[in-house]
């Protein structure tokens, strides 16, 4: 499974670049932060919300500590698609939120 630090995500989000992310907290989670521009898609239904990715792009993936980012990955991983593992989640975030 590909990981990606925070950092690089910052800097990657500063610099423009056009990033797909994916938080797969609960909501409540993500009501109280997320990094600008994700789209919440809770863990527990990834598995039925898969349709709604294009598997030409690649995805990060985020969480509060990284661990059940690092779950969805490896599903979606099996199922074809790109993606890629924020390590230490929300926890290790120092960029803006929303």
């Amino acid at each position: 499974m590909k990981e990606i630090s925070p950092k690089e995500v910052e800097h990657m989000l500063s610099d423009g670049a056009d990033m797909n992310i994916i938080d797969v907290r609960e909501a409540e989670e993500v009501a109280e932060g997320k990094i600008p521009g994700a789209v919440n898609i809770p863990l527990g239904l990834i598995e039925f919300r898969k349709q709604d990715l294009d598997r030409s792009k690649e995805y990060v993936l985020v969480c509060r500590s990284g661990g059940r980012s690092g779950r969805a990955a490896e599903y979606l991983e099996g199922q074809g698609y790109q993606v890629v593992n924020m390590t230490g989640g929300m926890l290790a975030w120092e960029g803006n939120t929303e």
